[in-house]
Formats: C-alpha cells, structure tokens, sequence
C-alpha cells in the first residue's frame, strides 16, 4: 500500500533537515520508538512496540537512510523482526521544500508486514500503517513547532 501526505513545517527549510536528521526528534516523533541509536553512518538500531488490530508486537530492527540530497530530503527504509508476530519492513520518501516563512514537507510511503501480523488481514494492516506514518510526521511537526 503507497500512503501519502504532507505537513507545513513552521521552520526555515535548514532547520527542518536539522530536526529530521537528530535522534531525540525522532526518537520523539516514531509511535511506539522505546530507543534508536546509530550503529554506522546513516543506518540506526530501533526498537518499538507496534499494535495492529489485536496484535502488539515489539520489533527490533534497523533504518537506513539513502538518497541523501540536503537539505532537499531523503529516503528512509525500515526493517524489523517481532517475534512471533512476524515481520515488518518499510520505505518512505520525504522531500522538502521552502513555502513562505516554513517548509513543505512530502511523503510517500510503503509498508510490508509478514507472518501472523499479516493473516489479520491487509485492511487492518493498511490502515495501521497510514496511521502510523500519519502520527510520525504530525508528532514531528509538533515537536519542531515548539507543541510536543
């Protein structure tokens, strides 16, 4: 399922690439993120709870970022294992551009689930994902605004 949106960020186009590039921002802003820390350069360990439906799983994996054109934007890849649960990967591209005194923020993104997260069935799934990739870049604005 490709999701997409986009968020006007009340900071200068600079600062917003700042603000996506630092950990405790999102750290913050990932629903559900317990830790991320970096392991190379632009590649992280993240560890996070995620629900779908009846199902709560912890996940433990890692996200890369590539494409890297500051402070232009990026694309993030995620993977991760939870368990019994199963497993989840993603992608998701952000673009920045400035308007006015803030920035556009642009997102596509893909999510995967496999295992017992994936016989829920794919509307829940997809809806899950949507959610989540909206409440990390709402949580982000809010947080770079100066509201969270």
């Amino acid at each position: 399922m490709d999701m997409t949106g986009e968020q006007l960020i009340p900071l200068p186009q600079a600062e917003t690439w700042r603000a996506l590039n630092d950990l405790d921002v999102l750290k913050a802003a990932i629903p559900g993120c317990e830790s991320i820390e970096q392991t190379a350069e632009n590649e992280f360990a993240v560890a996070m709870t995620a629900k779908v439906g009846p199902v709560s799983a912890k996940f433990k994996g890692k996200m890369i970022l590539s494409d890297l054109d500051p402070p232009n934007g990026y694309s993030i890849a995620f993977e991760g294992q939870g368990g019994v649960a199963g497993f989840a990967k993603g992608e998701a591209h952000v673009k920045l551009a400035p308007e006015g005194d803030g920035t556009r923020l642009v997102y596509t993104a893909k999510a995967t689930i496999g295992g017992k997260l994936a016989q829920i069935g794919s509307r829940l799934i997809d809806g899950a994902a949507k959610k989540t990739a909206e409440q990390f870049f709402t949580a982000f604005n809010q947080h770079v605004s100066g509201g969270g």
